[in-house]
């Protein structure tokens, strides 16, 4: 018996723990952003989604034509330099 009430005192602690730091969680340095936070509407996550696939294309290519320019074209201008 002296067990199980040992479990409870330690269940009410560990529930007083979380139920603390739950109402801290609006008076901190982001406690403003928290709570002016919402789902965003389909729309708003397709167009997220969107410009975020338009921006990893853009890097994307833009990293291909470095490539591009080290592998073909610097070896050529090196060449026609005579390096």
């Amino acid at each position: 018996m002296k067990d199980n009430k040992g479990f409870m005192d330690r269940a009410r602690e560990f529930q007083h723990k979380i139920e603390s730091k739950q109402q801290r969680i609006g008076k901190g340095k982001y406690g403003r952003v928290l709570k002016m936070a919402r789902k965003p509407t389909n729309e708003e996550y397709e167009k997220t989604a969107k410009i975020t696939g338009l921006g990893i294309l853009a890097v994307g290519a833009l990293g291909f034509v470095i490539y591009i320019i080290k592998e073909l074209v610097a070896p050529w201008i090196l060449q026609a330099l005579g390096y």
